[in-house]
């Protein structure tokens, strides 16, 4: 008989009953995020030739790295090994304390500014909704202009309550969720590209991307498009935590494998769908959002559509990057104050909408709410904080993706200095630093641009 394997969450006890599916699902649900929908926009700056082939590139390098990290799990040996539960106790295991400080700055850096990210992205989805139906009412050149503020305040208050949840694996219904509805707005924006395409009766576009630039403004465009392309791939900070809710037979390491490539490989096809045809549809004049943007205006009611599946898909993916964050809080707090009542005494809610209960502490409903709070007021403060995403993304990719992944596989396998495999794993290693130092000055001038036309507490497309 298989042997029960149990987790820990805050002292009470959990089984792993995770599959490849639901992992896939988590993985969906982390990576198609705020970044799906301007990948046409991605593909318009980097032309036909460079858009897709970087769009292939970083997803293999994704692939590639999250095998590796996988097998971090387990330490040393990585299906007998001990466990770890988060991406920093993988760091622990294998690297030097220098380095777990700097997987801590990255991860938790990146998690958060995620959410602060979605909480925008959703909110502008929920304004491009009212505009929507403005335009089909009054027509395409009316002042349809409206404010997100009580929209986000109303989607900070939904992740509150969210939140509460005591794990990922408590809300594996969430991700499934919104991985459906991923995959739901994809084929949207996918099917009104397909139809402005075939209504133009050719294919727009250039080789080399827009056309017409400045040769700064090309080199700062294609660089912001390269970061918007590697924060959408971006999902290592939580590819751990998902991996500690699967069953233990088969090994972790082997199931996460499948999971990693399947959801990659479905969102990879996705990506290279929805970045050329939109490519195609609009040229050089592609919309940051294919949603939001209004390159569509009409039917206005399939628009509405899949601009509620981003938000309900948002929902979702916001609790895969909270989540972490909480743990760590609550492991901190508990630590320090081991015998508290404010930390320790359950409360059990009843949920019967979705057939669960809701257990919480005082403490965790403090701190959560704190977390959410200050995400959605950060959030309100920075509307034009989409233009921080390529730089958290370039600030992410090296060293959750890359970096941290490879050095720790080089421990594990025990792989010597001058060994071919330790040459090209290092040589990967530093041409993604190039890259991600490079991205990170584009994204920089691209901030410093918002920042010239940045309105505190009012939400902009």
């Amino acid at each position: 008989m298989e042997k029960m394997e149990i987790g820990h969450i805050e002292g009470r006890e959990y089984e792993r009953k995770g599959t490849v599916w639901t992992a896939s699902a988590h993985i969906v649900a982390a990576v198609i995020g705020s970044g799906v929908l301007a990948l046409a926009w991605s593909v318009a700056q980097l032309g036909w030739v460079a858009g897709p082939l970087a769009l292939t590139a970083f997803a293999i390098v994704t692939c590639y790295t999250s095998t590796l990290l996988a097998n971090a799990y387990r330490a040393p040996d990585p299906v007998t090994g001990s466990r770890n539960r988060t991406y920093m106790e993988a760091v622990r295991s294998y690297l030097s304390p220098r380095e777990v400080y700097m997987c801590a700055v990255a991860q938790y850096v990146n998690l958060w500014g995620t959410m602060v990210g979605y909480t925008i992205t959703a909110t502008i989805s929920m304004v491009a909704i009212k505009r929507a139906n403005c335009f089909h009412k009054f027509g395409h050149e009316a002042n349809c202009e409206a404010s997100g503020t009580l929209l986000m305040l109303l989607f900070g208050v939904i992740e509150l309550i969210l939140s509460q949840f005591p794990n990922l694996e408590k809300i594996t219904w969430l991700s499934v969720m919104a991985a459906i509805m991923s995959f739901a707005y994809s084929f949207i924006g996918l099917g009104l590209s397909i139809g402005k395409w075939i209504g133009n009766g050719f294919t727009k576009g250039d080789l080399i991307g827009t056309v017409g630039l400045s040769p700064a403004k090309k080199t700062w465009s294609s660089l912001q498009a390269l970061g918007n392309i590697a924060f959408a791939y971006t999902f290592a900070e939580v590819l751990i935590e998902i991996q500690d809710t699967l069953k233990p037979s088969p090994p972790e390491n082997v199931t996460m494998k499948k999971a990693t490539f399947y959801g990659i490989g479905a969102t990879t096809m996705f990506y290279l769908s929805l970045g050329c045809a939109g490519y195609a549809a609009f040229g050089n004049n592609a919309p940051g959002n294919i949603l939001t943007g209004f390159g569509f205006y009409e039917p206005f009611w399939l628009v509405d559509i899949g601009n509620l599946c981003v938000i309900l898909h948002l929902f979702g993916a916001y609790q895969v990057y909270a989540q972490p964050i909480f743990a760590a809080v609550e492991r901190q707090v508990a630590a320090k104050w081991p015998d508290a009542k404010f930390i320790n005494r359950v409360h059990t809610l009843n949920v019967p909408l979705f057939n669960s209960t809701l257990s919480f502490t005082l403490s965790k409903l403090t701190f959560r709410s704190i977390i959410v709070l200050v995400t959605t007021l950060v959030a309100m403060m920075v509307p034009f904080f989409n233009a921080v995403l390529g730089l958290l993304g370039a600030f992410s990719f090296w060293p959750l993706t890359v970096y941290f992944p490879i050095s720790m596989h080089i421990a594990q396998e025990k792989i010597g200095r001058g060994m071919p495999k330790w040459f090209f794993l290092h040589g990967l290693s530093i041409f993604c630093l190039m890259i991600s130092i490079a991205v990170s000055i584009g994204s920089v001038v691209d901030i410093a641009s918002s920042l010239k036309m940045s309105a505190p507490f009012k939400t902009i497309g």
